[in-house]
């Protein structure tokens, strides 16, 4: 009995021995399962750290990428409305040549072959579009109807016989088409100044109504003004009114034929030519 009795706390002794090993063995497992899962999650966060940091840098790269784009953008369109002064004095810039080469490639080619300078295309390319929407078939484009571009100022001299009868200051119905695509123009930019010029032969002249020269060209200036004004809706603060006689002739004054040019009406157009390309095309 006493036997049998050593033997069974024996094993009772040697159960709780193993029993106590494998907890201390648990608990160290559990101890390197944690502290392993703390180095995961330390890890875990780093990485996001990391990945958050290089997303800001993408970010920040993509932000001046997109910047210099812009610049390169802005510079290209500031390039392109840089103006030049050219050799003959004119002024324009890039994207007027732009707007005058696709204007001149509509142009008849024998007048074309006549410009010999920048300034002769310019003239061409706003005379083509002045003259597209008026009626020309019964005018010698080349003397009725002469466009002239000095620096930023357009300048369009129109024959006496299309605007006036002989000795006569009202302005006839036949200028209309010619005066109402000239209101357009002035309509859409209401910062534009715009300058209209008698001009006369040397013939002297005297009436009950006109005592000069002076008298005719100021009077015919005045019934341009007063057409655009009234008929065509131009505001009054943008026009100007001159005579200016017989004393800026185009040629001398030594034949009919020579006269018939120096009687003219001289619409001065002051805006800069990038302005001027673009009114002509959208009207």
């Amino acid at each position: 009995m006493k036997k049998i009795s050593i033997l069974f706390v024996s094993v009772l002794l040697l159960s709780s021995c193993v029993s106590k090993k494998k907890y201390v063995a648990l608990e160290e497992e559990n101890g390197q399962i944690k502290s392993e899962l703390t180095k995961t999650r330390v890890e875990k966060e780093e990485l996001e750290n990391k990945f958050a940091a290089i997303e800001a840098r993408v970010n920040e790269y993509n932000a001046k990428i997109q910047s210099l784009n812009q610049d390169v953008e802005g510079l290209t369109i500031e390039n392109e409305a840089k103006f030049e002064v050219n050799e003959d004095g004119t002024v324009m810039s890039g994207m007027s040549k732009q707007k005058m080469l696709e204007t001149l490639d509509k142009v008849d080619p024998e007048k074309l072959a006549k410009a010999k300078t920048l300034k002769d295309s310019m003239n061409l390319a706003v005379q083509y579009n002045l003259s597209k929407a008026i009626d020309t078939s019964d005018l010698d484009e080349d003397e009725d109807l002469v466009v002239d571009i000095n620096e930023t100022v357009v300048m369009i001299s129109i024959a006496d016989d299309m605007l006036f009868n002989t000795g006569s200051y009202r302005v006839s119905n036949k200028a209309d088409k010619i005066l109402k695509k000239l209101a357009d123009v002035i309509n859409s930019e209401p910062s534009l100044d715009v300058m209209v010029e008698g001009h006369t032969d040397s013939r002297s002249i005297n009436t009950a109504k006109i005592q000069d020269n002076w008298d005719l060209s100021v009077l015919r200036a005045t019934s341009v003004v007063r057409k655009l004004q009234k008929q065509f809706k131009v505001a009054p603060e943008q026009l100007i009114a001159s005579g200016r006689s017989s004393y800026q002739p185009l040629v001398d004054n030594d034949s009919k034929e020579n006269r018939a040019k120096n009687r003219r009406t001289r619409i001065i157009l002051m805006p800069n030519i990038d302005k001027f390309f673009a009114l002509m095309e959208a009207n």
